[in-house]
């Protein structure tokens, strides 16, 4: 039986991606001056507004409008005829600071004194595949190349009539032995000036983005492109969708490809499980995965609102497995230390880094230097597992 498996991506300029990145520069200015800040900063964007609101606790000032102003320009919304301007945009703080009683589950960890708890309750997972060279799915893989690239012809001018709303769709066909054996169809959505005809639209986006970013060995007669299948796409952006923080998770993650606890990342401080546990989840499964123990990996790790220790911890192989999974686990247990504190000190996350990650994916990133991204536990993995048997 043919199988198919579909993933998307969406452009930096989409409504709910402004908003993941106006939280995440925001958390970036702050951990600038305030390492130790704590934030959950949540974002809408509509026409012609933007509110910003949530909580932030930290000892650093900075001018949350202009932060906003300036990544609406950036992203590219910078003429009024967008119907959302850097220019014009009405921006409202609504930041309240954050509630004592979170802050002192957070400081003060039931069963380990010397860590922090975790922020919340939650469930978290963290996946890894071979398929591609980044360990994550090819389909997600190609749709966020394919957002990037419709970002690079537009920024240098070579397609100087689109705009920044844009999204991509792509399915491949899986073969009995669970690789991908060709791209069975493209979507791809992008916004555009009105005076573009649509037949000059479709040839152009097939020629200097899809074509030169499609493995040509995966593209056959029968793959089937739709670009802008609904026809006329000027209007976009938040003029035409508002947009919010956190509502563009598969995206953010794995493209559907792993299950997912329903924590967005964007805006929150690495005391957030939601954000540290999760990247360090990913750190854990793209390890095991490069060391060999399977070609495909998911880790489930569940919290209780302050408390460091994990309350549980599930590793599934999908029956790709080539390591007993109890050697699996004691290799887990005996080099990852998932405690909060422990979390944030080995990837470093009290840095300035995220902005970079609130568009395009935050995992398999090969253009950014990402922590939770090295395979520096690979040997020891490999080391440890020899051992044992």
């Amino acid at each position: 039986m043919t199988k198919y498996f579909t993933s998307e991506s969406v452009s930096a300029g989409h409504p709910d991606k402004i908003a993941d990145q106006i939280a995440d520069a925001i958390l970036d200015a702050v951990l600038e001056q305030d390492p130790d800040a704590r934030s959950a900063v949540e974002v809408t964007t509509s026409t012609g507004d933007v509110s910003i609101f949530g909580e932030l606790s930290t000892k650093a000032y900075v001018n949350v409008r202009q932060i906003a102003t300036d990544k609406i320009r950036e992203i590219g919304y910078d003429k009024p005829e967008l119907g959302f301007s850097a220019d014009s945009v009405n921006v409202s703080n609504r930041i309240v600071e954050q509630s004592s009683d979170i802050s002192d589950a957070v400081d003060q960890a039931d069963d380990d004194p010397e860590q922090l708890g975790a922020g919340d309750q939650g469930l978290i997972f963290g996946y890894a595949t071979n398929e591609t060279e980044g360990y994550i799915p090819l389909a997600l893989a190609l749709s966020h190349q394919l957002m990037r690239k419709i970002r690079d012809v537009r920024e240098s001018g070579e397609l100087d009539y689109l705009r920044p709303d844009a999204k991509a769709e792509v399915s491949v066909e899986i073969g009995d032995d669970g690789q991908v054996e060709r791209i069975a169809a493209v979507v791809l959505s992008t916004q555009h000036d009105e005076n573009i005809t649509l037949e000059k639209l479709r040839t152009d986006i097939k020629q200097h983005v899809i074509d030169p970013v499609l493995p040509a060995e995966l593209v056959d007669d029968h793959t089937i492109f739709y670009i802008n299948p609904s026809g006329r796409f000027v209007l976009g952006g938040p003029q035409a969708d508002s947009g919010l923080t956190g509502r563009k998770i598969i995206v953010d993650t794995y493209g559907g490809a792993a299950h997912h606890g329903g924590g967005a990342f964007s805006g929150k401080d690495a005391t957030k499980v939601d954000r540290s546990a999760a990247y360090f989840a990913r750190y854990v499964a793209k390890n095991l995965v490069a060391a060999g123990v399977a070609d495909r990996l998911e880790l489930q790790v569940a919290y209780a609102i302050g408390v460091a220790r994990p309350v549980s911890l599930n590793i599934e192989t999908f029956g790709t497995g080539h390591v007993d999974a109890a050697l699996v686990r004691r290799a887990v247990e005996t080099l990852f230390d998932f405690r909060p504190l422990a979390i944030i000190n080995h990837l470093n996350l009290r840095r300035p880094i995220y902005q970079q990650t609130a568009a395009f994916g935050h995992f398999g990133r090969t253009d950014v230097d990402l922590p939770w991204e090295h395979l520096d536990k690979v040997d020891d993995i490999k080391a440890l597992i020899s051992t044992a048997k």
